[in-house]
């Protein structure tokens, strides 16, 4: 059953319970229900079909699930954008994409207005705030006499969602996901936490991600619970909350626990509503997990593997092997199989290192306008990860490289090109190399390795300033090293293997 009709489901069965608590405000099932079906209506007046994207460009916020679960309701596609983007990265997806509606907060107003010009396909805007001009406000739509959405046939093959993630080579990817890998991501989800309708999941990761989302909001409205959304991550803000809204899972990157258990509010705080921790994004240290387990020995731990292209839902480390398996991802969750294989898709035997494949009814249907990255990534079924692992004895999988270079900056993911190709618009820059460095906080920050022209000068301040406003703010390097020449293999590859050691050994 997809997503839009168990919510209706769950409407018409408890009208009065709490879906959603954003700020203190409760919106119940039946109002949230009214609201997402309201919106839909509008877009269906306007003629939006299947495959018509509506873009979300909007911050965490109750509104952003009615948002998303109107386009479900109607049978279009969300497309939720990344808040945190630079504005060129933004027009390139929402052109891209050919965007048809755009939902945006009010704060955002003056950049979409620089946009427009470049956005032909972009026909119709909503605005979560006043509302301006020919863009009406959000609030005046779903509070408003459209009714409700008229009833379509969803068909599994339908997209659902587009989510652009960073590419190691070129620029971002849309990743289609289906009705049926929506479905499929709710149902394993709900089921590896063992998710019911009396859980409250505290959200403060970005709702844009795949993970606040399909890993847990929709998983939770699918069973009948109740999602409690906070702006961001807050150490205190989120504590509190944790305590006054009775908070029975939480999900988190190590860093966040890092902070949280580093929190003098925390010995005052009663969590005695929480059963279970959960963290994905990267690896948790084992006295980071053995602290939590030692602080609260009534709590479940789990760790989350996935990513964008399945839905995002691979394997699961759970409580009882947290402390044993460290370092592990977990076992292959329900109707998923993995393979640690050669680049033919042949499995490998235990313990050899090998590309991890992931194959199961939340695998992408593809990525959006790009076939031939579709056909690379997905063969007969397999969803082709990028990363590096292998199994032990007992079915255990670990991770024992990631995607190409990528680096995960508090739960963000950045790519190196992204930031090198910025680094080699400066004209005193002969070459450019990024890394991940440990941050004791973020788990990892960028950092560049420059190597300037014969004759030319650059301070660290120059190149960053340089950057500043043509990546995210996250992309940042942290720390800019100049160096004579860049280490290289024999065919020229840049090995930042080497960059890393000197790094850690420096």
């Amino acid at each position: 059953m997809f997503i839009a009709e168990k919510l209706k489901i769950a409407a018409d069965k408890q009208p009065e319970k709490a879906i959603t608590v954003f700020n203190g405000t409760e919106t119940n099932y039946r109002d949230f229900y009214r609201k997402a079906s309201s919106l839909a209506r509008y877009f269906q007046d306007k003629g939006y079909r299947a495959d018509d994207i509506v873009a979300l460009y909007l911050p965490n916020s109750d509104d952003f699930l009615v948002c998303y679960y109107a386009c479900q309701i109607g049978g279009f596609t969300v497309l939720p954008v990344n808040v945190k983007l630079a504005a060129s990265e933004i027009e390139y997806i929402l052109s891209h994409s050919e965007a048809r509606g755009l939902i945006y907060n009010e704060s955002y107003s003056e950049l979409i207005g620089k946009l427009l010009p470049k956005l032909p396909a972009l026909e119709d805007r909503i605005v979560r705030g006043t509302g301006e001009g020919e863009a009406p406000s959000l609030e005046s739509i779903v509070t408003g006499k459209e009714g409700e959405a008229i009833p379509i046939e969803r068909m599994a093959e339908d997209t659902s969602v587009v989510f652009y993630t960073s590419g190691t080579t070129g620029k971002p990817k849309g990743v289609m996901l289906s009705n049926k890998n929506v479905e499929a991501a709710a149902e394993i989800w709900s089921a590896s936490m063992e998710m019911t309708a009396e859980d409250r999941v505290q959200i403060v990761a970005p709702l844009f991600h795949c993970a606040a989302s399909h890993v847990f909001s929709i998983p939770l409205i699918y069973q009948g619970g109740t999602v409690v959304i906070e702006e961001g991550f807050a150490a205190e803000k989120n504590l509190k909350t944790m305590e006054e809204e009775k908070i029975t899972i939480f999900f988190g990157v190590p860093a966040m626990y890092s902070v949280l258990l580093n929190t003098p509010q925390l010995e005052k705080t009663d969590l005695s509503s929480l059963r279970l921790f959960t963290y994905g994004a990267s690896p948790m240290p084992y006295e980071l997990v053995k602290k939590v387990k030692m602080l609260f020995p009534d709590v479940k731990v789990q760790n989350l593997y996935g990513q964008t292209e399945n839905a995002p839902a691979a394997t699961s480390l759970t409580d009882e092997s947290a402390l044993e398996k460290i370092g592990s991802v977990g076992k292959p969750l329900l109707y998923t199989g993995v393979r640690v294989a050669d680049e033919e898709g042949n499995a490998l035997p235990v313990g050899e290192v090998g590309e991890i494949i992931v194959k199961g009814p939340q695998v992408m249907k593809g990525y959006l306008k790009n076939e031939q990255a579709t056909y690379q990534t997905v063969r007969d079924g397999w969803l082709f990860s990028g990363d590096l692992g292998k199994f032990d004895e007992e079915g255990f999988l670990y991770i024992v490289d990631r995607k190409k270079d990528m680096i995960i900056r508090g739960g963000e993911n950045i790519y190196p090109l992204e930031v090198e190709e910025v680094l080699y618009e400066i004209p005193e820059v002969l070459e450019a190399a990024v890394i991940g460095v440990p941050h004791e906080v973020m788990g990892e920050v960028p950092k560049a390795f420059v190597v300037l022209k014969e004759g030319q000068r650059l301070t660290e301040e120059q190149v960053l300033d340089y950057c500043q406003g043509k990546i995210a703010k996250y992309k940042l390097p942290q720390e800019v090293e100049f160096i004579d020449s860049l280490p290289r293999n024999a065919s020229g590859k840049v090995l930042k293997t080497v960059l890393r050691d000197e790094v850690k050994t420096g």
